[in-house]
């Protein structure tokens, strides 16, 4: 019998992250695991990507193509032919890298897991960047 090649296991936590990207009203943390970088949102009442988000990057919309999971609260994927898509607790979603805007809906704070699109959010140099 063969023995097996020690598998080398990784663990980390948002709690922990590898890097923090701060904005009014809100922040995104990236983890960076397995080849991949996964972002976190956590996003306050009243925050809006255009107005929170889009001065620093020097972009009036997101364009950054998304991948994730609402973890809680609610808010807008807002594009420019006129359709708003509302993101609810527990929904997947799929934003392409078309122009959009994105808001926190209600009073309540809006958190969500970023699969596809982490590494180019909301980073000040990196271009595309977005929400």
């Amino acid at each position: 019998m063969r023995a097996q090649p020690e598998v080398d296991v990784i663990l980390k936590r948002f709690a922990q992250p590898d890097e923090v990207r701060k904005m009014t009203k809100g922040r995104f943390e990236l983890v960076r695991i397995g080849g991949m970088t996964i972002g976190r949102a956590t996003y306050d009442p009243g925050w809006k990507w255009s107005e929170h988000v889009g001065p620093t990057v020097g972009q009036p919309r997101c364009t950054t193509e998304h991948v994730g999971l609402v973890l809680s609260g609610a808010a807008t994927a807002a594009f420019e032919d006129g359709r708003i898509v509302e993101l609810r607790a527990g929904d997947l979603f799929y934003i392409p890298p078309v122009p959009h805007d994105s808001w926190v809906l209600g009073d309540t704070p809006y958190v969500s897991l970023h699969f596809l699109g982490a590494e180019h959010y909301a980073a000040p140099s990196a271009a595309p960047s977005g929400g």
